[in-house]
């Protein structure tokens, strides 16, 4: 994408008889690149993003959990109960398993050589993760150091490479319990300011242990065990009250789960593959979707609606297949129509060879859940008033919801509250769906800035008008009579669930002041009571803006006059800008701060006199400024939701009726703040 393709008033129609300049293309332009050269010169395709760990889907924790599905994969074939796992100091890792280790004379090109390894032998790994041969080759290439060393009954082998390229090869006796070690640092030339945030690391730790019971992973010494699986996941991962106990069903290569829960609307859903979690679903969450509904439907023997018998489903999937086709080298979304292939790498056929996993998980689970009704009456009765709840609620705003529908399908085309992008999150294809992303703002003024400076293949803004309605203790049907909110889940495509995402990221973005601070909560408020899993899912930011801007005209050579200085998120103290040019050879010194501290720091540093500037408002930060704090380096705080956050008891006390106890706590923290002029924090 051209550099200039961010601003609307930039792009003009493309003019096809234009000549194009001849370009010599020759035998000299054919390349061929080896293994290590095009895993970095090609990485996304390997591992996805790049980015800096500041998201869960960065590249760093791909590397990661592309190293510890080796080990899964041991343990899945009964090799190694533990996984030792080390994060050092933010900027490497290291994985130790105990299970049968990399034959000593394959080591090499084992972690080296691409198309290299044992999973295309299905007698020797059934149901893996890994398939291709890529995973541990794409991360010796993206490292800037990286070991491997397998130990074998009483040998060693080890290898040491920078870069992709191998520098050390030793090998020897030694005492060491069978398995592998790999430690790998991630080249700071591809990962810039790059550091493993604890909170992810985790999360992926867990998730591994609910898939595979009876594993033991050591995470900086910390022990993480799960001793029931897909039970424990939802019990860890629900924020609301539960109308059941989880029912957890378990059989030969499939385990599912799930349970109805109150105040949620919509479904939410976990599913895996082979321990391997599938964070975008696929054939096999399908499956569940589908087969779980017209099992409990079914059962009634009622024309109840799929829709009013999923609506706050909390389900988890987990199976095991063989061979499996994932959309992407990512594996998080399972591309698999059957469970196994038709032979197996000696001509013979599986077990389930040919059995569609459609067929495989709906025939489990209309065996099993309709079995299980049968034998717990009282859970039966407790899903038929969740069933009955569900349609009631949902007739009552069926005219309401076709109104608010047909409004939004006849102003799609012209909605004046969105300027929509190019790219988005559900295309079928495309490089750029992850970077999707729209900006909910506050008025026109804001709006108007973005708008401007924002990348219009990627980036949306969807504008409010004044402060959203407080959704607290609402039902739909206010969703559906509330202009609002009605256009921006028909933005989002979320009504039906986040199958139909069109933005990966949904950033609120508003006023560093207080009515700005309000407006996040209403915002976040409405995602936490209608649809928390897009909250949980990781799709929801806060905009991080600058407050303050100093400034300062300082003499600077011809060399520097024409400098840009990219702002970074992770550098320290405030953002610095250059370019800005004044009259003659002076310029513009500028620093944007998020921060009274930083704020302070730049007046001390550009002294004598800086010009201070503090931003009330985002309508008041111009385009030509605010791209770059939209840009690559755009400062996001992610939204998280977590079991141990009581959001329900949060929500009602600051955002449920104006009680006694609240008004109390207001008056005990009320804080006077005593405007200053700016002139006061100038140092002289």
């Amino acid at each position: 994408m051209p550099d200039n393709y961010n601003n609307e008033e930039e792009r003009l129609p493309i003019n096809e008889n234009q000549e194009r300049p001849a370009v010599d293309y020759g035998e000299d332009k054919i390349r061929h690149l080896n293994d290590v050269e095009h895993i970095r010169l090609r990485p996304g395709m390997y591992i996805g993003r790049l980015g800096d760990g500041s998201h869960a889907e960065d590249g760093i924790y791909v590397l990661l959990k592309e190293t510890i599905d080796n080990s899964i994969d041991e343990f899945n074939e009964g090799f190694g109960k533990r996984i030792d796992i080390e994060i050092h100091d933010e900027l490497s890792a290291s994985v130790r398993d105990f299970g049968r280790g990399i034959p000593l004379g394959s080591l090499i090109p084992a972690v080296s050589q691409l198309n290299t390894g044992a999973k295309y032998d299905t007698a020797v790994f059934t149901a893996s993760v890994g398939l291709n041969g890529v995973g541990l080759k794409a991360v010796n290439a993206l490292s800037q150091r990286f070991i491997a060393c397998s130990y074998r009954d009483g040998k060693y082998h080890e290898a040491i490479f920078e870069k992709g390229i191998l520098k050390e090869d030793n090998s020897g006796d030694t005492e060491e319990e069978n398995g592998t070690y790999i430690y790998f640092e991630p080249d700071p030339e591809l990962f810039h300011k790059f550091k493993f945030h604890k909170e992810y690391v985790d999360f992926m730790l867990r998730n591994y242990t609910y898939l595979n019971t009876g594993l033991t992973i050591y995470n900086n010494g910390n022990r993480i065990v799960s001793r029931n699986g897909l039970e424990d996941l939802l019990s860890d991962n629900i924020t609301q009250e539960m109308l059941y106990p989880i029912v957890h069903i378990k059989g030969e290569g499939i385990d599912i789960a799930f349970t109805h829960v109150k105040q949620q609307y919509g479904e939410e859903y976990y599913s895996y593959v082979n321990g391997q979690h599938t964070t975008q679903g696929g054939t096999h969450q399908s499956a569940f979707k589908e087969h779980i509904a017209r099992t409990i439907k079914e059962y009634y023997g009622k024309n109840y609606e799929y829709t009013d018998i999923r609506n706050g489903l909390v389900g988890a999937i987990a199976v095991k297949v063989i061979e499996p086709i994932f959309e992407s080298q990512t594996k998080i979304k399972l591309g698999s129509l059957t469970m196994a292939p038709a032979k197996d790498s000696n001509g013979n056929p599986f077990p389930l060879s040919g059995v569609s996993i459609n067929k495989f998980v709906g025939d489990f689970i209309k065996e099993n859940v309709d079995n299980y009704l049968h034998r717990n009456l009282d859970i039966a009765e407790i899903i038929q008033q969740k069933i009955v709840e569900s349609e009631r609620e949902r007739k009552a705003m069926a005219g309401i919801s076709k109104q608010a529908k047909e409004r939004a399908k006849k102003i799609s085309l012209n909605n004046s509250k969105l300027r929509d992008c190019h790219i988005h999150f559900n295309d079928a294809k495309g490089d750029l769906r992850e970077e999707s992303s729209i900006f909910i703002t506050e008025g026109l003024s804001a709006s108007g800035s973005i708008t401007k400076s924002r990348n219009v293949a990627t980036q949306a803004v969807f504008s409010l008008r004044g402060k959203p309605l407080n959704s607290f203790g609402l039902t739909k049907k206010d969703v559906y009579e509330n202009d609002e909110f009605s256009l921006l889940q028909a933005a989002l495509n979320i009504e039906d669930g986040l199958d139909g995402l069109r933005y990966n990221k949904v950033i609120v973005a508003t006023d560093a002041d207080v009515d700005g601070m309000h407006i996040r909560l209403l915002m976040i408020t409405f995602f936490l009571q209608f649809f928390p899993e897009l909250i949980k899912k990781g799709h929801v930011y806060i905009l991080q803006t600058p407050l303050f801007r100093v400034r300062n005209k300082k003499k600077v050579s011809k060399a520097d006059a024409g400098e840009k200085v990219r702002i970074s998120s992770k550098a320290a103290g405030a953002a610095i800008l250059k370019n800005q040019k004044s009259s003659g050879r002076a310029e513009f010194e500028t620093r944007y701060c998020y921060s009274e501290q930083e704020k302070l720091q730049a007046i001390k540093d550009l002294s004598p006199n800086p010009e201070i500037t503090r931003f009330k408002g985002l309508g008041e930060i111009s385009a030509d400024e605010f791209k770059y704090f939209i840009g690559p380096d755009m400062r996001l705080e992610q939204v998280t939701l977590h079991k141990d956050d009581h959001v329900n008891d949060l929500l009602k006390y600051y955002m449920g009726d104006n009680t006694m106890e609240r008004q109390n706590f207001i008056i005990d923290n009320l804080i006077i703040e005593e405007d200053r002029p700016e002139e006061d924090f100038v140092e002289g």
